[in-house]
């Protein structure tokens, strides 16, 4: 008998984080997907602190594969580097949030 089975370690990340730039008070998404579902310990930080699902911040996923944060309402303080992890696959982007422009008088 031959038991044929997705294991973590033969998840890839198929598409990984981009680097997004917004302005205050955008959301900003991020998405990375996975070669296949079931990766256990999936984790999304915002320098190196780790992020929950909340009214601020969305985290979803669609189909065990496809892992989505969406950062609502930004500010200049959000800037800095997002991270991905699941088990011992990492995808990391920089976000930028801009402050909006003056308008000259």
């Amino acid at each position: 008998l031959l038991l044929l089975c997705y294991t973590e370690e033969a998840a890839v990340i198929v598409s990984g984080l981009k680097n997004t730039d917004v302005f205050v008070g955008e959301s900003a998404t991020f998405t990375c997907e996975l070669s296949y579902p079931g990766v256990k310990n999936v984790q999304w930080w915002l320098d190196g602190s780790p992020l929950h699902n909340n009214f601020v911040t969305e985290i979803s996923e669609q189909d065990g594969m496809i892992h989505t944060l969406t950062l609502n309402d930004v500010a200049c303080h959000d800037s800095g580097t997002v991270t991905f992890r699941a088990g011992s696959l990492i995808s990391s982007a920089k976000l930028l949030v801009k402050g909006i422009p003056l308008l000259e008088r």
